[in-house]
């Protein structure tokens, strides 16, 4: 077997080993949360008797084993059962009914902002590694590190008031629904994905410029350039294909930060994506959504790095070429 086929097929291995301990994580800790949606429901005045019927009707009642097995197989499936909200007698809600559009619309977020951040950091980073000590990269270090340093929900904010709120350019909320059209809905997310492009564009430009000037000072780089090759010609044809394994793994973090840290975004903006409805899950102790919810963060966040593993591997010569 190639060496880098087996490579991946390992890291495939470890991702579902990574993804089925999760899962244990994710519905014991929620098992372990205090409260109930019975008690959430009912109210703290309920009997014992009434609270155990409750829980009898959703099948709370059951062993803790029983019950996850149940929703590990059913998931595995792309069943995650029915939300306890609004489930009463033979009216069921499936859980995979009400997230689907939550879903669509959080990786409409995300891809929105990708696209913009994405080939910005890259453009930005090459930049900053071509002109290194100059005006221009000081600026751009000095803009990137105070955007690190604020977190997302004071940069929405900040964003809300002067766009939305002073200039009258956006919507402060950014309410959607399934019959909203494609463009609108693009403008409608315009003040979330720039929040978000702020927040990555930081830490995939420095590791971008970090990764070329790391290779500047490699011998074929200086030999190029003793070749009288431009700095510009070297640093695209040289030492940037050689960096993309660094720049591939902090490109792959902050895609998967896209979907899985949009929680605050969407609740400041009250965006109707899928960390909005995990807040408002956890809120009514509604337990089926919100491992669900998790469910899915934890599979994109370790699919993204998987893709991010593999594409280091494939750009490593000494697998693609081994002796």
């Amino acid at each position: 077997m190639h060496p880098v086929l087996k490579t991946v097929l390992q890291r495939l291995g470890l991702g579902m080993i990574t993804l089925f301990a999760v899962s244990i994580i994710i519905f014991s800790s929620l098992a372990l949360l205090p409260g109930g949606y019975a008690q959430n429901i009912l109210g703290q005045g309920a009997t014992p008797e009434l609270v155990k019927n409750f829980n009898h009707e959703l099948g709370l009642d059951r062993p803790a084993s029983v019950r996850y097995v149940e929703w590990i197989t059913n998931a595995v499936q792309g069943d995650f059962g029915n939300s306890y909200s609004g489930t009463t007698g033979t009216i069921k809600r499936s859980v995979s009914a009400i997230i689907a559009p939550r879903l669509y619309n959080t990786f409409f977020l995300a891809a929105t902002a990708a696209i913009v951040a994405v080939p910005l950091s890259l453009f930005l980073g090459i930049m900053a590694a071509l002109y290194r000590n100059s005006w221009f990269d000081r600026i751009i270090n000095s803009v990137t590190l105070t955007t690190i340093a604020m977190p997302e929900f004071f940069i929405a904010y900040i964003l809300v008031y002067v766009l939305a709120v002073k200039l009258r350019w956006f919507y402060p909320n950014s309410t959607v629904s399934a019959n909203t059209p494609f463009l609108e809905h693009l403008y409608r997310v315009a003040l979330p994905a720039l929040t978000m492009t702020l927040v990555i564009v930081a830490h995939m430009m420095r590791m971008t410029r970090a990764a070329i000037i790391n290779l500047l000072a490699a011998p074929y780089i200086e030999m190029a350039q003793l070749k009288g090759i431009s700095k510009s010609r070297v640093i695209l044809r040289h030492a940037l294909p050689n960096a993309w394994a660094p720049i591939a793994t902090v490109i792959a973090f902050n895609l998967a930060y896209l979907v899985v840290g949009v929680v605050v975004v969407e609740v400041v903006y009250v965006y109707p994506g899928i960390g909005q409805m995990m807040v408002d899950a956890v809120s009514s102790r509604d337990m089926p959504v919100v491992q669900a919810c998790a469910l899915i963060f934890a599979a994109t966040y370790i699919l993204l790095n998987l893709l991010a593993d593999i594409v280091s591997i494939i750009t490593n010569p000494r697998l693609l070429h081994p002796k």
